[in-house]
């Protein structure tokens, strides 16, 4: 229902984002981590960090110039792309 408090708001909507992502990723043979403007960097980290922590592997995309601030994650990637159409590429590749 309505919260008129915006903590108690976004702390259930944390938790509902939270379990909906972590069920998709206990459900997937592989995760693609997206990582840009539109796509809040923090969530994508977590995320990310579920996956690897699960033994997901994960393919990452991003923008050339997030290279090293995500370098970790970049090392934790079994791929890392920088548009959709090379995931598509690289989901065709291994699907083979």
């Amino acid at each position: 229902g309505e919260e008129e408090n915006n903590f108690w708001k976004d702390h259930k909507a944390a938790k509902i984002n939270s379990l909906r992502a972590m069920n998709a990723i206990e459900k997937a043979d592989l995760t693609v981590v997206r990582f840009g403007p539109k796509y809040k960097q923090w969530n994508a980290a977590f995320e990310a960090g579920i996956a690897i922590g699960k033994g997901k592997p994960i393919v990452v995309i991003h923008d050339p110039e997030l290279t090293h601030p995500l370098k970790e994650v970049d090392g934790a990637a079994m791929a890392v792309a920088e548009t959709p159409e090379q995931v598509v590429e690289i989901l065709k590749y291994i699907k083979q």
